[in-house]
């Protein structure tokens, strides 16, 4: 394993290389540019905020920050993990002609996909400075540990997907629905009230999106430090898939050459 971490660290030229190509392509001959990180998710979140505010009987302005957060953090995680999918496959060429660590070409993805969120998080504490400027306080600090915390947790999650996507190519596929169901027993969009109020209590408790997600929300929308809870699940979840992409890394590193 640290022979493994050792030569990821030895190839960072080549991905920080790919990692800015890939934020190159995205906004290459575009007007707005970097602008689209922050403007794409603003729009999402007003249309969603106007419907959702409604529906339940909420304030537009204090609501939209809520989803604003959960917007910004989920299309992260579909990014990286859906993407992360194809990352061998479309990797092939470099994969066929060196021989540096697999999760390389995961890690571009978690890499370039922080770039982006950390752009579009200037909108969302922008908008909460504006209509809740109470909540600004120490609290702030836990902010930035949302960043660590996603990367260890993607990363060795869409390296798993990656490893059996080239073997499967149908999970990539698959993956689109089982994001989708987890987004729908996951409080993205609606309210922790919503599931406390349909005694729903695990799909919060036990789900370690809605302890991501509190990593933000807590000290943005409350002005209070997330809860330990939070970080031992997120920690627990690095954890545990980091435990599982090493076996799996171990099992199908070799073999993946032969699928491509």
């Amino acid at each position: 394993m640290f022979e493994y971490a050792k030569g990821v660290w030895g190839a960072r030229y080549f991905w920080v290389h790919l990692t800015m190509s890939d934020l190159r392509a995205r906004w290459r001959r575009s007007f707005f540019g970097i602008l689209w990180s922050m403007l794409q998710p603003l729009g999402l979140t007003i249309l969603i905020s106007i419907v959702f505010s409604r529906i339940f009987k909420s304030s537009f302005t204090e609501y939209a920050p809520y989803i604003l957060s959960g917007v910004i953090i989920w299309e992260y995680i579909v990014f990286n993990v859906a993407g992360g999918a194809l990352a061998f496959v479309q990797a092939d060429a470099y994969i066929k002609q060196t021989r540096h660590p697999l999760a390389i070409y995961t890690l571009r993805n978690v890499l370039s996909g922080l770039v982006i969120l950390s752009l579009a998080g200037i909108s969302l504490i922008g908008w909460t400075l504006a209509v809740m400027p109470q909540n600004l306080g120490w609290s702030w600090v836990a902010i930035p540990t949302i960043f660590p915390l996603l990367a260890f947790i993607i990363w060795p999650w869409a390296t798993i997907m990656a490893y059996f996507s080239v073997r499967f190519r149908d999970l990539p596929h698959a993956l689109g629905l089982l994001l989708q169901a987890i987004w729908f027993v996951s409080p993205v969009y609606f309210e922790p009230s919503v599931f406390r109020n349909g005694n729903l209590h695990a799909l919060l408790d036990f789900n370690p999106i809605f302890h991501l997600l509190q990593i933000v929300r807590a000290p943005l929308l409350h002005g209070e430090w997330p809860t330990l809870a939070n970080y031992c699940w997120c920690i627990g979840s690095a954890l545990s898939l980091s435990a599982i992409a090493v076996f799996v890394g171990r099992r199908a590193e070799k073999r993946v050459i032969f699928y491509l």
